[in-house]
């Protein structure tokens, strides 16, 4: 049964995830990273930023990278991997969502945790003016459950896509969202929030004829947030119906090229349901790997690069 036994040993100031993902968020650097960025046009006239980061030599084999809830590709868990990517004759491209690299997108909606027809537009792209041969995706957070309800969801994956790689993931978002929404959770919640009202301001400003500014003021937590925009926005009912419909949880049974999931046991952003033992232990594709800290997006090793990025490259080497 694909369940891991986990080899990582945080050092001990760094077994307390509150201090693993915000020192991984806030502290942590990554030097000595390319990136070149390209801009594509989607299918309905808006654009997504894809940074990309090169090895040395010339390779077939390439990354995808998918970052979590308001990041964008420069963040250091992002560069991180692909520095080590590409250190490692793997090419690299730094997916920003819509509305994440510094400009806001020109449509009405933006990203949400179970997009995946801009992941999938983004795959096409890659498909059609490159030619590589063994395509790898990891997503961090929400990046990581679009990618696993995108192979779950997908009958007909691109052959050269080889294996996906997914850490600290909110599989079961309603289980999810109730954590943030907890005492323990309030400072990442509050910077959430601000964060995305400051977006949906300008949106609000943007596109008067969908969204009154006093809408955007009336927020009070990210709840309301789902709720009032991105479920809305969507095409979802309601923040619940948005949840429900979007969790990456119900697809994993159906997910057919290797897989690993890494979610730590102290990630104060994921429920129980977050951790699918079950589904992992009925999917011979699907590895499940739960070490005991790490905190959320966390993962501190000394060295220069983090526990999930060695990982992920190990898995890579195992499975092909």
């Amino acid at each position: 049964m694909p369940i891991i036994e986990s080899t990582y040993k945080a050092p001990y100031f760094f077994r307390n995830g509150f201090v693993a993902t915000v020192y991984s968020g806030l502290i942590r650097s990554v030097n000595g990273l390319i990136q070149k960025r390209e801009r594509i046009t989607l299918s309905d006239g808006d654009f997504l930023d894809l940074d990309w980061s090169y090895s040395e030599e010339k390779t077939e084999r390439l990354i995808i990278i998918l970052h979590g809830l308001e990041g964008n590709a420069q963040r250091h868990y992002i560069t991180g991997t692909a520095k080590l990517f590409n250190q490692n004759h793997i090419d690299a491209v730094s997916v920003n969502f819509r509305g994440c690299s510094g400009e806001d997108n020109e449509s009405f909606r933006s990203y949400h945790s179970g997009e995946t027809e801009d992941l999938r537009q983004v795959i096409q792209h890659i498909l059609d003016t490159t030619q590589y041969s063994e395509i790898f995706i990891k997503g961090f957070s929400l990046g990581g459950n679009v990618m696993l309800k995108y192979l779950g969801e997908t009958t007909n994956i691109p052959v050269q896509i080889k294996a996906g790689i997914a850490v600290s993931v909110p599989c079961f978002l309603a289980g999810s969202a109730n954590e943030l929404h907890k005492f323990k959770n309030k400072a990442f919640h509050d910077k959430f929030k601000y964060n995305l009202k400051t977006k949906l301001l300008l949106k609000s400003k943007k596109h008067a004829d969908k969204l009154k500014v006093a809408d955007v003021t009336s927020i009070k937590t990210l709840y309301d947030f789902d709720n009032l925009y991105t479920s809305k926005a969507h095409g979802f009912l309601d923040a619940q119906d948005y949840y429900k419909q979007s969790s990456s949880l119900q697809f994993l049974p159906n997910i057919g090229i290797p897989t690993l999931l890494i979610n730590a046991l102290n990630d104060s952003f994921l429920s129980s349901e977050c951790y699918p033992v079950k589904e992992a232990k009925n999917n011979s594709n699907l590895f499940l790997e739960m070490p005991k800290h790490g905190g959320h997006v966390g993962f501190f090793q000394k060295g220069g690069f983090y526990y999930n990025e060695k990982r992920a490259l190990e898995f890579i080497k195992e499975i092909i």
